[in-house]
Order: C-alpha cells, then structure tokens, then sequence
C-alpha cells in the first residue's frame, strides 16, 4: 500500500491543524487518527521530529501549560500556509482517497479472513462427521456460524466506511472545481480594476504616472489575492476541502452558505510593495525609471517564490496575471498609446 502522506505533505497539513487551533503533540496524533476514521494514526516518533523541525524554522512555536508543550502557528507558518492554498486542496482530496483505500484494504483483508475460517470449519465438521461425534459437529456449527455473523458485520462496517469515503471524495472534486472558478472570477475582477486605472491616466495624458500605478495595483491586486485566499480552518477555497466553510468572498456567500456550511469572513487585503506609491523625484530618463520599477518588482516576486515556493497552480495563476500586465503596459507604451 503507497504511503498516506506523500514527501512533504505531513509538515503542510501539521501547519493545517495549528492554523485552527494550538494544540499539543497527542492531540495532534489523536485529531489525524479521526480524521482517518480510525483506520490510520501516526506515531509520536513521526509527529514529533516534524514539529521540532518547523519550530526550527520559525513557522510554529511553543509554550509550557502543565508541564507539556502547546504548539501554535506563527505569522511565518500563515504566510507559508497562504501561499500553499492549492497543494492543501490537493491533499485534502489525498486524504479522502488514502481513507478509501484502507478501507478496501481492510475489507479485502476481511474477506481473506472469513474464506480462511469457512475452510477451517468445513474441515473440521467434515472430521467430526466422519467420527461421528455429534456433540463435537454441533459445537463446529455452532462456531461456524457465529464466525459467519461477525464477517457479515465487518463486511458492513468496511462497506459503510468505503461509500462514506466516496461520498467524500466526489464532494471535494467539486469543491476543488469551486475553488479553480472563483480564483479565476478573481483574476478577472483585478484586470478589470488595473485596465481601469490605467486608462484614466492615459485619458489625462499621463502616461508615466500611468505606467507607475499600473505597475503598483498589479501589486495590490496580487496581495489581496493572496491574502483572499487564505481561509479559515478546515477551508481550501470557496466550499472548504472539509466541507465547513462557504463563501470564498461577499458575493458568493449568500448563494454556497446553504450548500458549504459556515460562512467564512472576508481576509484583509496584504499590503503594497514599498515601491507601489512614487518616493524619490523621477529623473529625467522616464524609460530608466520604467527599467528600475521593473526590477524591483521582479526581485520581489523572486523573494516570495523563494521563500514560500511555487506550485503549479500558483504558476498558471502568476502567469495568467503576468500576461495580462504586460499586454497592458505594452499597449499603454506604443506610440499613440
């Protein structure tokens, strides 16, 4: 059987679970078992060597209530949390499928089981019959029948467990197609926002200040993007990948509240680049200006990629956003523009 959690997923989803709450190294192993439904439950020897590394690196820290240690996250582990909202999706659909896979595991093992102790009985009646011990044929029934009626209920259970297991992952596919819809709702709404600002200073003829400023709500726009994406616990966009949270903004809450559960309130915004409002005077070479605004956004970008690393959903989203930026500021740069 592959493994639950693949390289690196153990650490995201411990950062998960201190996000919601701090909590201390038992009630950690204790909340991975439930939401495994029992069938698999991490040992100390796993958990504990995990956490010390992420204290290690500042995404959580610790305090002492009654001799034991509290974990909680850090401003760091959000950031790194926020910025990991699409490999958490994904590996809230892992777990669902990880449980329905040990659930058939479980339930082949059952069957395997229940076919060994059936060969069993037979034979052993088949022996009591041609001994012609009554009592002791009597007793095998006996037997083979309460060992009947345990398989029939163990075949209950891991069936029950599988269709719940189902139930799950189909919810959070959809979920997950939610989530893909509303961030690309997002990346229209601040190509809308940026196209606008833009073009108000080119009706002034201000190209520089247009270019400056366009350059600097691509930014904002980035931030609060990241900053929307970052939900409340057991959430991984609009529905949540635990299936308790609502909307992924204020307009969708009213219309995914009846379907998603709770309503999630909506995040501040992250702030601006220091470069996004003019500082020093302009020198006389706007097209150098243009060169050093560009290279300071790039040098941010880098950091944050860095830093937080990039997954391939983050990729197509950055892209799509790019893209968008540099058909815009081209267009704003030829001339007539």
């Amino acid at each position: 059987m592959p493994p639950v959690f693949a390289h690196g997923r153990l650490r995201l989803y411990l950062l998960k679970l201190l996000d919601e709450a701090p909590r201390h190294g038992y009630e950690i192993i204790r909340l991975l078992e439930e939401r495994f439904q029992g069938l698999y439950a991490p040992s100390a020897g796993t958990v504990y060597p995990r956490l010390a590394k992420l204290e290690t690196e500042g995404l959580i820290a610790h305090t002492t209530e009654g001799g034991r240690k509290v974990y909680a996250i850090t401003a760091a582990g959000r950031a790194e949390l926020a910025g990991r909202q699409g490999e958490l999706a994904e590996l809230e659909l892992e777990i669902r499928e990880s449980v329905a896979a040990l659930a058939a595991d479980i339930r082949e093992d059952v069957r395997g089981a229940a076919g060994d102790l059936r060969r069993q009985v037979r034979e052993a009646a088949r022996q009591n019959r041609a001994a012609a011990d009554s009592p002791s044929f009597d007793s095998a029934k006996e037997d083979f029948r309460r060992a009947k009626e345990q398989w029939k209920e163990q075949a209950r259970r891991a069936k029950e467990e599988s269709r719940r297991a189902r139930q799950d992952a189909r919810q959070a596919r959809h979920q997950a197609w939610e989530a893909q819809q509303w961030a690309h709702e997002e990346v229209r709404r601040a190509t809308r926002h940026v196209q606008e600002q833009v073009e108000e200073h080119l009706r002034r003829g201000d190209w520089p200040t247009g270019v400056a400023e366009g350059v600097s709500a691509l930014a904002k726009e980035f931030g609060a993007f990241a900053a929307r994406t970052t939900g409340a616990a057991g959430t991984a966009g609009p529905g949540g990948a635990e299936g308790t949270t609502g909307a992924a903004g204020t307009k969708d809450t009213a219309s995914t509240a009846g379907t998603t559960g709770t309503r999630r309130p909506e995040p501040p915004a992250g702030p601006a680049p220091e470069w996004a409002e003019p500082g020093d005077a302009p020198s006389a070479d706007p097209a150098r200006d243009l060169d050093r605004l560009l290279d300071r956004f790039r040098d941010d970008i880098r950091d944050a990629a860095r830093d937080h690393g990039v997954t391939q959903t983050q990729l197509d989203e950055s892209r799509h956003h790019l893209a968008a930026a540099a058909a815009r500021i081209t267009a704003l740069l030829r001339p007539g523009g």
